[in-house]
């Protein structure tokens, strides 16, 4: 497979919003105010032979020796895999409370649907990690062994509103989705190609029905960039 285009580089330029689109806006900003909800489609761009991580990400020597005991070589990618749906799952679970316990002000339905219906997957998503783990005889991450675990937890504490909710977990979506990506073509295992390779483009459409919840436009570029995924350093483990 051949490596997407660079943003920014040789891939035709995107038009912009047109005067319909615009005109739709407004719309879609009361979603968070009440209305209903929506799913869109998502084009997943995925290829290249590379099989290095460190060619696309920025290594930590140190941490990296220190994974290596635990999980070493593409296992390192599926831990993080696996701690990054782990996350998200806490992250809807204490959104869920958080609007139960009337903290979010009002919550649209189409959000709380979202929530619950995203977090059962993620779940399976998690396992599905973990069970490439347990089979190279690893254990299973249950836990969040993230770096920024307390900063995404203090973010969420903060939330105030359905909007401030469903920003944090849009960051949460877009990450895991690049980050799945990525993986594609970085490890060199046939288990770890096709757990990512089913798994992003969900985490991309929740992504795009997020776009569409906060009012945002949900239609993403031709090609998913990987600007925004996780590195295996961020693994404290």
């Amino acid at each position: 497979m051949s490596t997407p285009p660079e943003r920014g580089g040789s891939e035709p330029p995107v038009a912009g919003p047109t005067e319909e689109t615009e005109a739709r806006g407004p719309g879609r900003r009361r979603f968070l105010r009440g209305a209903g909800g929506a799913g869109t489609a998502f084009l997943l761009a995925a290829c290249s032979g590379e099989k290095d991580l460190s060619s696309r990400w920025p290594v930590d020597e140190a941490s990296v020796v220190a994974h290596r005991v635990a999980y070493p070589g593409d296992l390192r990618t599926v831990a993080l895999s696996a701690a990054l749906e782990n996350q998200v799952v806490g992250v809807y679970a204490s959104a869920l409370a958080a609007a139960g316990a009337g903290r979010l002000g009002t919550v649209p339905p189409a959000l709380t649907s979202f929530l619950n219906q995203a977090m059962a997957q993620h779940t399976d998503h998690a396992k599905a990690w973990n069970a490439v783990l347990t089979r190279a005889g690893k254990p299973a991450l249950t836990g969040v062994p993230l770096s920024d675990q307390q900063e995404i937890t203090a973010t969420l504490a903060k939330a105030t509103s359905a909007a401030d909710a469903a920003a944090l977990a849009l960051q949460l979506e877009e990450q895991a989705a690049q980050t799945y990506l990525l993986a594609t073509y970085s490890v060199g295992g046939t288990s770890e190609i096709e757990r990512a390779a089913t798994i992003a483009p969900v985490e991309a459409m929740h992504a795009s029905t997020l776009r569409f919840l906060l009012g945002q436009y949900p239609v993403p570029d031709g090609f998913l960039p990987v600007d925004r995924a996780a590195r295996p350093s961020l693994l404290t483990i």
